[in-house]
């Protein structure tokens, strides 16, 4: 009988769980939910930057999903499933109690925002972000050389920073602060003590200075420093991290139950989404893998050799083990993608939900109708003649050179500007955002000889598609699968279940190709590189004049 495993996949809205052939790389059955706390808006704050996820949301979409999925298959599948492996969204950190359960799991903080997974793109850290800089600068060290040289809001102790000074009875309850990529493994492996819960390489090394180059997390000194509420927590955390490829242990009996699994499945480590995503599209030396959803992420992978001790500057971080092991992985990304076009369809839906009239489904038609007219109009204006130009900044940038104060611009607007117009120029904007990535590491002389796009805008969205590849001037593939993160999860599955050695094998074999490829267009890639200069200007304009 053939072995199966399933890639958990937990993304910002919504989760997935896909059941795989190991051997083959056939998808059999997937299953999709929404968090339904998250899509009810509870816990966030949009105006204050405040993206908040409550860990029963994680949980309750895990046990759906996976009996879902296997519900879709042979009922003899289900009893030779061999691993499964978790991506989720990062840095998504949260305060926990001395078993590893976030506090929002008890009934005392079932309903404080502070004791719940902090969001990824949460940017109520940006002072924290800002003073743990200057202490990264002013350190003989620069604990943050391995992250792009510039600490984030978004990553770990940003937040939990924040989290300490916002909310001092959650700092006094809590035992430690987990991810939301290694709690879910824990959980399933009925880890009781924190102090057992596995620690993602993935994970730390990119978002908490984690480095065994000076024996794991920064020194206490340099920690409470920035500020005595930090005291003492880098003893409260953990010394080691390991790579998702290893086992962390094998199903406990209440969640073997209620999955509908045995006993004797493995769990693989967790990671991050985009980090397994790379490799569920095949990621390999001068290979760069966008993940393209509501925001990006680039990824790639190179030697040690080929790196030596060169820190690339300004990108989200270059850890041995993150992707591959035995490589060192390196991340980037934009904060905003396909957020640039929500953001601008929710401005069209104003008044069609304040003013039109309409109810119900047809109203909900009439705004699912925008970005696709838009798209039919805005691929009808010839390159340049819109007269717009804007930037991709609506939720500040991440790489590269992280700054989570910038602003989204749109500029040239005139009596005759028309809503595909300003479409087009966004578009246009996630294209430049894309170049500056890519830029940024050929100045660092990274070698790039190929792109893949993986994810629901590279598979659905030509237009944005083919934009992209004109402005780089380069191929773009586009993988197959629309869960290529789910996939890479399987990959670490199988991995770690020991169908293959290495995940290099596995996602040779498990890989579902390309669907695609866009060519780029000489003559629009030569209107882009002009335009571009134009967008490095109005950034730099934004930046320095307005923030």
């Amino acid at each position: 009988m053939a072995r199966f495993v399933i890639g958990l996949d937990y993304g910002t809205d919504s989760a997935r769980a896909l059941v795989v052939n190991a051997e083959t790389g056939e998808i059999l059955s997937s299953s999709v939910k929404n968090y339904p706390r998250w899509s009810r808006g509870l816990y966030c704050d949009p105006a204050s930057n405040q993206w908040r996820q409550h860990p029963k949301d994680y949980l309750e979409v895990l046990e759906f999903t996976v009996r879902d999925a296997l519900s879709k298959c042979d009922p003899d599948v289900a009893a030779n499933v061999v691993g499964l492996a978790f991506d989720t969204t990062g840095s998504t950190p949260a305060f926990a109690d001395e078993t590893g359960a976030p506090l929002a799991l008890s009934p005392e903080y079932s309903n404080d925002p502070d004791a719940m997974f902090i969001l990824w793109k949460d940017h109520t850290a940006i002072q924290e972000a800002a003073e743990i800089n200057e202490a990264c600068k002013a350190s003989g060290t620069d604990y943050s050389m391995f992250e792009g040289g510039v600490y984030s809001p978004e990553w770990f102790w940003a937040k939990a920073l924040h989290i300490l000074r916002n909310s001092p009875e959650i700092a006094t309850k809590a035992s430690t602060i987990v991810e939301c990529c290694e709690w879910l493994p824990a959980v399933l492996t009925g880890v009781t003590d924190h102090r057992k819960i596995v620690r993602s390489r993935c994970a730390q090394g990119h978002k908490s200075m984690w480095s065994a180059e000076w024996g794991g997390l920064p020194p206490e000194d340099f920690l409470s420093g920035i500020d005595p509420a930090l005291a003492g927590w880098r003893s409260r955390l953990f010394e080691n991290t390991e790579t998702a490829d290893k086992p962390v242990g094998h199903l406990c009996p209440e969640w073997a139950g209620k999955l509908g699994l045995s006993e004797k499945v493995i769990v693989a480590g967790g990671a991050f989404d985009c980090h397994m995503g790379a490799v569920g599209a095949g990621v390999k030396p001068y290979t760069l893998v966008r993940v393209i959803g509501t925001s990006t992420c680039d990824v790639m992978v190179v030697s040690h050799e080929e790196i030596g001790d060169k820190c690339i500057k300004g990108i989200c971080g270059q850890v041995d083990g993150s992707v591959i092991p035995g490589m060192i992985g390196l991340e980037a990304g934009q904060s905003s993608f396909g957020d640039v076009y929500a953001m601008f369809r929710r401005v069209l839906e104003w008044p069609l939900r304040e003013l039109s009239g309409l109810e119900g489904e047809a109203l909900e038609e009439a705004c699912g109708n925008i970005i696709p007219s838009l798209t039919v109009e805005a691929e009808r204006i010839p390159v340049s003649e819109s007269g717009m130009l804007s930037t991709d900044w609506v939720n500040g940038r991440r790489t590269p050179d992280a700054n989570p104060l910038v602003k989204g611009t749109v500029s040239g607007f005139t009596l005759g500007t028309t809503a595909p117009m300003i479409f087009r120029s966004l578009v246009e904007a996630t294209a430049f955002g894309t170049k500056a990535i890519h830029d940024r590491f050929a100045e660092e002389g990274v070698r790039i000889d190929e792109v893949i796009g993986i994810g629901g805008i590279a598979l659905k969205s030509p237009f944005v598609m083919q934009t992209m590849c004109d402005v780089l001037g380069k191929p773009i593939k586009v993988c197959k699968t629309m869960q290529a993160c789910a996939l890479g999860a399987a990959m670490f599955a199988a991995t770690a279940a020991g169908v293959y050695e290495k995940v290099e094998d596995a996602s040779l074999a498990m890989s579902s190709g390309f669907s695609k490829e866009y060519v780029p267009d000489p003559a629009r890639t030569k209107v882009y590189s002009e335009i571009y200069k134009k967008y490095l200007a109005l950034g730099s304009f934004a930046e320095e004049a307005l923030y």
